[in-house]
């Protein structure tokens, strides 16, 4: 395998012009107002305070009880909503994505939904159901933002699979087709034709009650994609002509917590890397091979770069450059709205595709969201002392007066 990406690095070779590393010292911060910067150093800072992460529904719940639902949600949209969220209406949600234009940065829409298994309330088909036209208005929202004038791209969202089907579920197929020869029954072709037809589906290996689940999440799941039918069958006949297509987002860690506790509870082996050394080495050797994927396959491999970690980055954009991948081809970056701005930015001025993850709705539906994402990534926000020792260097430029810089907003 080595040798091999030798080989199709050497062919590649690197694009005209010498590399320039970028530079994630802040500089672009001069594309936002003063206002904007304070809200996410304080917000910034709250969120790495330990006791607000844990204890955030409860501290959300005891705001309402003393200030009232009016008061604490006000301080909520002026800070961690305000911060972390598109708005609640499309007019909100649209003018979020228009912002992001003008900074050079592209929305990926995300639904804030999702699946809570101990809870009976939120099991039902009724529940999955509600999920599925929260996402087909989301796939409405998207077309309407490809709209308006959008020299940047596409827009994109983000469709969670565990919000249209039981995480359960989910897990119990997964180790049916790892079983050797039993996975015939469960095969993409087999799938696909039942989602196609909408036929009865009949699996040994599940009981009445959730072969009829499994077969309700196949039929929301076609309801969703098939907004995207002709894309789909281009994708589809150039799949078939050579071979397979593949698509990665590249993610550099999620869910550690939870992972780690689950494999001891049930006895297993941890699934996790060591510690934040090993993290970077295998993030580095997966990100290298799909990058060399990239410079080979071309538009029949894309890759998207889901990382904050400034190394990370550069590495990709190094290479991205080395490999002759140019800065708006099939590789793009992701990161959160509200958080790493000054890689972002960076990014973004300097050519390259990079999405914000841009959650939309009501306070009720977003902030008991936004507080389980903080505390499945307690060691993102925990490392973004970096950005926020960035953001109060430029406040404290322009408080001082030292050649301010007029916000374009």
């Amino acid at each position: 395998m080595l040798r091999t990406c030798r080989m199709l690095c050497s062919q590649a070779g690197p694009s005209p012009g010498g590399w320039q590393p970028l530079s994630f010292d802040g500089g672009a911060f001069h594309l936002k107002g003063t206002g904007e910067l304070t809200r996410a150093l304080f917000v910034l800072r709250l969120c790495a305070w330990p006791p607000l992460v844990t204890h955030g529904l409860a501290l959300q719940a005891w705001s309402q009880r003393l200030l009232g639902s009016r008061l604490s949600g006000a301080l909520l949209r002026a800070s961690i909503y305000g911060q972390f969220v598109a708005g609640e209406t499309t007019e909100e949600v649209r003018g979020c994505v228009l912002q992001l234009q003008t900074l050079g940065l592209r929305p990926l829409l995300a639904v804030p939904i999702e699946e809570e298994p101990d809870s009976a309330a939120k099991t039902g088909e009724a529940w999955y159901e509600g999920n599925l036209s929260a996402m087909l208005r989301c796939v409405d929202l998207s077309r309407g933002l490809l709209e308006t004038p959008d020299p940047m791209g596409n827009a994109l969202m983000q469709l969670k699979m565990t919000a249209l089907m039981s995480t359960r579920l989910c897990k119990e197929l997964t180790s049916w087709v790892r079983r050797p020869g039993e996975s015939l029954e469960l095969s993409p072709e087999r799938l696909a034709e039942t989602m196609d037809s909408g036929q009865d589906l009949q699996v040994s290996c599940l009981n009445t009650e959730q072969t009829r689940h499994l077969q309700a999440s196949l039929s929301r799941l076609q309801r969703v994609v098939q907004d995207t039918y002709e894309r789909l069958r281009r994708d589809a006949e150039v799949a078939d002509r050579a071979g397979l297509a593949f698509g990665v987002k590249l993610v550099r860690g999620a869910y550690l917590d939870k992972e780690r506790e689950m494999a001891w509870l049930q006895g297993t082996e941890d699934p996790t890397q060591p510690d934040y050394e090993a993290t970077t080495q295998s993030y580095s050797r997966c990100l290298e091979l799909m990058l060399t994927q990239v410079s080979h396959r071309g538009p029949m491999c894309h890759l998207m770069v889901a990382s904050h970690n400034e190394d990370s980055v550069r590495q990709a954009t190094k290479r991205m450059w080395e490999l002759g991948i140019p800065p708006d081809g099939p590789v793009c970056f992701g990161q959160l709205l509200g958080m790493c701005d000054h890689v972002s930015l960076a990014l973004g001025q300097a050519g390259y595709a990079v999405y914000k993850s841009i959650p939309y709705g009501s306070l009720e539906e977003v902030i008991p969201y936004l507080i389980r994402r903080a505390q499945e990534n307690r060691s993102v926000l925990r490392g973004a002392r970096r950005e926020q020792k960035l953001l109060s260097q430029e406040l404290r430029r322009r408080l001082l007066g030292r050649g301010l810089r007029v916000s374009p907003h």
